[in-house]
């Protein structure tokens, strides 16, 4: 797919546009100020494949352990920052690689240049977030509610105060709850900006329906080439916006695919459970490196083809299981011993791999 064209913005040892991969981003939903518990869920973050991991700074006291925080995390930091600019700076001091603010919700616009000032100083990105949620009271008044044009003409706005201060390392976010907003804000602010973008469905909800909204909202818009990062916002463990996040890049080929395990919907025709089958043998090799395209299938109508045309397969039959390699089968086993065998020989499979590459 072809990519939108935007600047190139770094944030810390991470490129953000100009062509480079999208990154992958979540935020800590620690208290701040407990220094260890923030450190840990971001090395969670980080191990799960999260590229920058943001940090709520809500208070002096949050500063001063942010401070401590950046010395201790394995990937650039952003702090998140509302209302009173000195936290901003404060964050910024402390080793903030970037800080996200809402103008609109900053005040008066020499607190937003005090920020810009700092952020030049220290070299950091500033992420420009506009949010249905805060838009400017004479844009709301003037479209009468948060549409996609209202948050695409803050968003210039403010990016005409900012170029006035020389300052061009910005990222910009239009997030709104509804999907169709996001989609149309993003896709106007594409045809007007050449600053990187933040893609995201703000407010996504649980698991279940935030993950739903978050794959139809970015993945339309990374496939149409808009976005340079992206975070899923999941009312759950931040950890698993980062396992949606991936798996939405690598569905739209963004990210090296990893160990793919595809099932089928199961019927009437399936021995065994295999819906359990395929949520344990997924589990089994969530932490395995490598690139391998697994098969789990249920019946001999689409199950040999389905598993042949993985790297590894497993059809089932009554009480047993063909073990497919590259195509081949391998060899029949007993429905009980089925996936251990399978997870036998995919280690063996990224071994080889490894050795050839």
């Amino acid at each position: 797919m072809t990519r939108h064209e935007t600047n190139l913005v770094s944030v810390g040892n991470i490129a953000i546009g100009g062509g480079s991969p999208v990154s992958l981003q979540s935020m800590t939903n620690t208290d701040t100020r407990n220094v260890s518990g923030t450190v840990k869920q971001i090395v969670q973050l980080v191990d799960a494949g999260c590229d920058l991991v943001r940090v709520s700074v809500p208070n002096l006291e949050s500063v001063e352990a942010f401070a401590q925080i950046v010395k201790r995390a394995p990937c650039p930091l952003i702090a998140d920052v509302h209302f009173d600019y000195r936290l901003a700076i404060g964050a910024l001091q402390a080793g903030a690689s970037k800080v996200r603010i809402n103008p609109g919700n900053i005040g008066s616009w020499d607190r937003v240049k005090a920020i810009i000032r700092t952020a030049k100083e220290f070299g950091a990105a500033i992420r420009i977030g506009v949010n249905s949620g805060s838009l400017p009271k004479h844009i709301l008044a003037k479209h009468g509610k948060p549409t996609a044009a209202a948050l695409v003409e803050a968003g210039l706005e403010y990016l005409e105060g900012f170029l006035e201060e020389d300052f061009d390392q910005m990222v910009f976010s239009f997030k709104s709850s509804n999907v169709l907003t996001t989609i149309q804000a993003y896709r106007m602010a594409a045809r007007q900006l050449t600053w990187p973008l933040h893609v995201g469905v703000t407010e996504a909800g649980t698991t279940w329906r935030g993950t739903i909204h978050s794959s139809v909202g970015i993945g339309a818009l990374l496939a149409e080439g808009i976005g340079d990062t992206i975070r899923v916002s999941l009312t759950t463990d931040p950890v698993e916006e980062v396992k949606v996040g991936l798996e939405i890049l690598r569905a739209l080929g963004l990210r090296p695919p990893g160990i793919s395990v595809t099932a089928c919907p199961t019927c009437s025709r399936t021995p065994g459970n295999l819906i359990q089958m395929a949520e344990q043998f997924e589990k089994k090799v969530a932490g395995l490196a490598g690139q391998a395209r697994v098969a789990i299938m249920g019946c001999a109508v689409n199950g040999p083809g389905e598993a042949r045309e993985a790297d590894l397969g497993l059809a089932l039959g009554p009480g047993k299981g063909l073990i497919f390699v590259r195509g081949e089968i391998l060899e029949t086993v007993p429905m009980d011993q089925a996936l251990e065998r399978l997870y036998q020989e995919l280690i063996r499979f990224l071994d080889l791999e490894n050795e050839l590459s």
